[in-house]
Parts: C-alpha cells; structure tokens; sequence
C-alpha cells in the first residue's frame, strides 16, 4: 500500500535562497481562502431564495379564501392551506439553518486567516535572515580566499628576497608576510563564525518550514465531506517542488581545494603543490630553512640550484585563465522582489531585466531602465 504523502516531504528547493515550494502552498491557501467565500456566496444567496420562496408560500395560503364553503370541500381546502403553510415553514426554517452554516463557514475561514498570518510571520523572518546570512557568509568567503591569495603571494616574494636580497629588503618582506598571514588568519575566524551561524538559522528554517507545512495540511483536513487523502495526494502530485531540503552550506578551507586546468593551457604547470608548500605560513607552522622547504613538495621534481629562482618568478606571475565577462542577457522577473538594502533593486513580476553578473552566491547583478542592483538569480528566467 503506498504511503500517505505529507506536505512537509514534497514542497523542499534543492537551491539554498529559494522558497518556491513555500510560495507553492501560500498560493495553495490563498487559492482555498477564495474557495471559502465562494461556498459563502452560494449559501447567502440559496439562504435568500429559500426564505423568499418560504414567505411567499405562507403568505399565498394565508390569503386564500374559501370561508364559504361547508362540509368536506370546506375541510379539504383548509387541509390544502395548512399544508402549503407548512411547507414555506420548512423553507425559512432551511433558510436559518443555511445561515447558520454559512456564519460557522465565515468563522472557520477567519480563525484560518489568523493562525496563517502567524506562521506566515514566522516563516518570513526565518528566510530573511537565512537570505542575510548567506549573502554575509558568501561575502565573507569571498575576503578569506582574497586574503589567502594575499598570503601566498607574500610569501613567494619573501623566498625570492631572502635568496638574493639584502637585510633591509628581507625583513620588510618577512614582516609583510606576517601580515598578510595575520589578515588571513582573521578573515578565515570570520568566515567559519558565519558559516556556522548560518547553519544555525539554516536549521531553525527547516524546522519551521516543517511545521507550516503541517499547519497547511491541517487546514485540509478539518474540511468534512470531502476525500481529504485523495485531496491531499492529488495537490502534492501535481505541485511538488522537492523531496529533499537544501544541503547546508560547508566552510571549504582555501588549500584544500584541487586546482583544475583547463585542456586548452597545456603551457600551465599546475601550482597546487607549491600552494600546499605555503599553506604552512597561514595554519602558523615555523619558518622552515630552504633545505626543508624544497624537500617539502614531493609532487613534483626537484629543481636544479640554479633555476630556482625561475621556479618562484614562475609560480609568482601564473594566473589561472578567466572566462570572458558574458554579454547582458534579457531576463524576465516571476516573482516580486523588494529590496532590503541599498544595493538591491526592487522588481515586479513580468519586469524585463538585462543581467549583468550571475553571482555564485545566488544573487544577480541586473539593469532595469539605467537602475542597477542584486536580485535573486532563482527570481529569474531567461527570454
């Protein structure tokens, strides 16, 4: 037999800043809110036709003559009277009944209104300050892999100087890689603090996110008269967003990335190992001699004595080839959007917007007549 789906397991976006399985189920709701004041209408308006009808029914039998006939005729008409009064009783009397269920309807659907803007609440600012957050930690990210760059390059230098430099020169190269190391080492406490706060935040999302969708499903099944599985069974076949919940966001320490090289640069020598070489300058090991430091990198081959000042000049000017910045493409916006801070920019849904950037952070930098800011990327679709 299979299982009874739930809307907590189906309404999940693999991407970490979307909410489209939330706006899925609001839209849901709303959709039901509308289904409840139309159920309210037909009452009113049967309610109205029924106690019409009934007061006329009692006002034709009421009005009847028929005073002057006698006997049986006399009895059998009144009979007929009563009976036409009783039947535009039993009309009001329906008309009463229907009014008092169209006044539980109406009260359901506010109670409803009520507890829904509770969640709806709640669930707003749990995905703000997810969206927050993750926009801080992709920043921050951003500073730490900067910095460890900074370090590197720093430290490549102070090799070369001390190989060949003067006094001078050395030690304002080696207190230039302390900073550089120093900066790092801060730029990567930042980093992890809001990696973990987001997955803080991330967390308490979830749990929320769960338990709206329980509130959701409950409002279906307090409805009686209806196939309240089948119901439940056939919205979630048809508007399922997902089944699994976005993976948290990891911290991903600098040098312990793999560097990747493109096919089309075989001139490239792949710097990864004299990367590892160096990571001892921002996890703080001691300065090692250059003995040491050569017999260090076991990846590649020893270089012979008199080129390796080579090697370094080599390693120091190596960039890895960037992709071309893209053209602006038209997008289209399928959702509102409003701004919350400055360099965001508001959008409506329909608005045709030219991308500039598609961030690897989620957020797009867009164009819209001469006005530039960050939208999220998942708001969007390609024209």
């Amino acid at each position: 037999m299979m299982s009874q789906l739930q809307f907590r397991d189906a309404f999940w976006c693999r991407d970490f800043t979307a909410h489209t399985g939330y706006e899925v189920l609001q839209q849901r709701l709303l959709d039901g809110r509308k289904m409840c004041k139309d159920m309210e209408e037909l009452l009113r308006q049967r309610a109205q036709a029924e106690e019409r009808y009934g007061k006329e029914l009692v006002q034709i039998a009421r009005k009847a003559g028929g005073q002057m006939e006698i006997n049986s005729l006399r009895a059998s008409f009144d009979s007929l009277k009563q009976q036409m009064e009783d039947v535009g009783s039993s009309h009001i009397q329906l008309a009463l009944a229907l009014r008092e269920e169209l006044r539980s309807l109406e009260e359901f659907r506010e109670r409803q209104k009520e507890q829904r803007k509770k969640y709806e609440a709640v669930m707003d600012r749990a995905q703000k300050s997810k969206l927050s957050l993750y926009k801080k930690a992709m920043e921050s990210k951003k500073v730490y892999e900067q910095k460890c760059r900074d370090a590197d390059d720093a430290e490549q230098a102070f090799e070369r100087i001390s190989a060949n430099g003067q006094q001078k020169q050395v030690e304002k190269s080696q207190n230039k890689a302390k900073q550089c190391k120093d900066s790092a080492t801060e730029a990567e406490r930042v980093y992890r603090q809001n990696i973990e706060q987001l997955e803080k935040v991330r967390a308490e999302w979830e749990q929320e996110h769960r338990t709206t969708c329980e509130f959701y499903e409950e409002v279906r099944v307090t409805l009686e008269g209806c196939s309240v599985e089948a119901d439940i069974d056939s919205f979630i076949q048809a508007k399922s967003t997902g089944t699994e919940p976005p993976a948290p966001v990891p911290y991903q320490n600098y040098y312990d990335r793999e560097v990747t090289l493109s096919p089309s640069s075989p001139g490239v020598h792949p710097s990864c190992g004299m990367i590892k070489r160096f990571s001892g300058l921002l996890h703080g090991s001691p300065k090692t001699s250059p003995l040491a430091a050569s017999a260090a990198s076991t990846d590649a081959p020893p270089p012979s004595p008199s080129r390796n000042e080579v090697v370094y000049a080599a390693v120091a000017v190596q960039e890895v080839p960037r992709s071309p910045t893209l053209p602006a493409q038209g997008h289209r916006a399928l959702y509102d959007y409003r701004a919350q801070n400055s360099d965001e920019l508001d959008i409506s849904a329909g608005d045709i917007l030219e991308v500039i950037l598609e961030g690897e952070d989620g957020w797009w930098t867009v164009e819209r007549n001469g006005q530039s800011g960050f939208v999220p990327g998942s708001y969007l679709e390609k024209l």
